[in-house]
């Protein structure tokens, strides 16, 4: 039997779990040349994961919990052990010898910053709308990214529908509200995978690129005012609740109440910031942990912003997230951009 609406609390997270391998370099070699490793260094990587272990950070005292695939293998072993050293709940996240755990070998060096990526998709691809079920589940919201990035559940069937539509309405059923996030994917039919998904969504979290792949049109270094306006155009799309669009300059909350607002990104000086990974993760972590906790559309955005600003700070996904309290005092410090 599952809890009644009003008893429901936390969040359980599927779909993408990753690895990211950091290797530091001197230099990026030519084919066939050789570099030299000088450190490297692990550190979580997906929608789901990257969120879980944000809240963690940022002091969430609901249950988090944790539900996909990894495989039988140090990499997935290493995800386990380390969502349990942050309190994550990993009883429905499942190894299977069928596939790796999903990862990526990150190249950044030394001189320049400058990363290359080679990704290895792993059991990620795998993932099927069987593989996630909601009996006994307590949680409120029920997160699923990234959409575009997950094969078996982006698949579309003979209807046209997809097993993440399938899996959200099921999810919804259970009684958890959907949350769903997209990636700037450039393969592939965009919108034939995600406007399926988008009736059983209750929150959408997309950046200017993604919406603008949703709607046919380029919205990079789009103003305020028009991002608010694509805003209200997917969320017509059949968005249930809510749709937030965020980008580096701010954020924007459109939603089927009638509410409508943005807030500006944390005005961080650019010597404070280490690196953009995980910082739309770190974003949209604080913002479902204000929703959580009964903030205005505006403190939820105000939370998102702050917890983007902590993430800044590192160059992984999520070791410069700090505790809320000191999150938020990033914006009082450097304050918002004008947005």
């Amino acid at each position: 039997m599952n809890p009644s609406p009003t008893d429901r609390s936390g969040l359980l997270a599927a779909g993408n779990w990753i690895v990211d391998h950091v290797k530091v370099v001197d230099t990026y070699p030519e084919q066939d040349a050789l570099a030299f490793i000088g450190g490297q260094r692990s550190s979580n990587g997906g929608g789901p994961y990257n969120v879980l272990k944000d809240l963690a950070k940022l002091g969430a005292a609901f249950p988090l919990a944790g539900a996909g695939l990894v495989g039988d293998d140090p990499d997935g072993r290493w995800i386990l052990e380390d969502c349990a050293a942050a309190g994550i709940d990993t009883s429905r996240l499942r190894a299977t010898g069928a596939a790796p755990t999903s990862y990526t070998d990150v190249m950044s060096v030394a001189s320049t910053g400058r990363r290359t990526f080679f990704h290895q998709v792993g059991a990620n691809a795998l993932l099927d709308e069987k593989d996630i079920q909601f009996d006994g589940c307590g949680a409120r919201f029920f997160y699923l990214g990234y959409l575009l990035l997950l094969e078996a559940l982006d698949r579309r069937d003979s209807a046209g529908g997809t097993g993440a539509a399938r899996l959200l309405k099921r999810a919804r059923g259970a009684g958890l509200e959907t949350v769903v996030d997209l990636v700037s994917a450039q393969e592939g039919d965009f919108a034939a995978v995600v406007q399926p998904a988008l009736p059983e969504t209750d929150t959408l979290f997309l950046n200017e690129r993604e919406a603008g792949a949703l709607l046919g049109r380029d919205l990079a270094g789009a103003g305020a005012e028009v991002l608010d306006g694509a805003a209200g155009e997917v969320l017509a799309m059949g968005v249930r609740e809510r749709v937030v669009l965020h980008c580096a300059e701010g954020a924007v909350w459109v939603a089927a109440d009638g509410a409508r607002t943005r807030w500006g990104s944390v005005a961080l000086p650019a010597e404070a910031i280490r690196g953009a990974t995980g910082a739309g993760d770190a974003f949209a972590a604080g913002v479902l942990f204000g929703l959580h906790e009964g903030e205005s559309p505006e403190g939820c955005l105000r939370w998102g912003v702050c917890a983007a600003a902590g993430c800044l700070g590192d160059p992984t996904t999520s070791e410069g997230v700090r505790p809320l309290a000191e999150s938020l005092e990033f914006g009082a410090r450097f304050g918002f951009r004008e947005f």
